[in-house]
């Protein structure tokens, strides 16, 4: 189990696990470092994220769809990297980060980008992502 440190001071440990597979689902995302970096001190709408806007943002290298940033975010969700922003009138489009997507950002900001993943991260992330589908 790996230990973090949330705002409260209290400490979240992580099974190794959870932390290599969060990684990997972030690695193989469309999304940047940028993007992780805003979410930690604020929410991220998706039409911030999906189209030229996300590109324009520095939150993605290419434009993507609303749909498929959508789909990648949710993905991250299930991963225990971000969480969906509620207000009053109840779930939101934002986005923010969990203590452990804190924890990888606090990880990757001092190389200032994500690092690359590879093929056999491409291949376990799908193979996660296909085995957790919703029936």
């Amino acid at each position: 189990m790996t230990a973090v440190e949330s705002k409260q001071n209290q400490t979240i440990s992580y099974p190794v696990q959870t932390i290599e597979r969060a990684e990997r689902a972030i690695r193989c995302s469309p999304f940047q470092l940028k993007l992780l970096a805003t979410m930690q001190t604020t929410r991220v709408e998706l039409k911030a994220i999906a189209d030229e806007v996300g590109v324009k943002n520095g939150y993605t290298q290419s434009p993507i769809s609303e749909i498929i940033a959508e789909n990648h975010l949710l993905w991250l969700i299930q991963v225990g990297l971000l969480r969906r922003e509620v207000d009053g009138q109840g779930i939101t489009d934002s986005f923010r980060l969990t203590p452990l997507g804190r924890q990888l950002v606090e990880k990757w900001q001092p190389a200032g980008s994500l690092p690359p993943a590879t093929g056999c991260d491409r291949v376990k992330n799908a193979v996660n992502r296909w085995l957790t589908l919703p029936v």
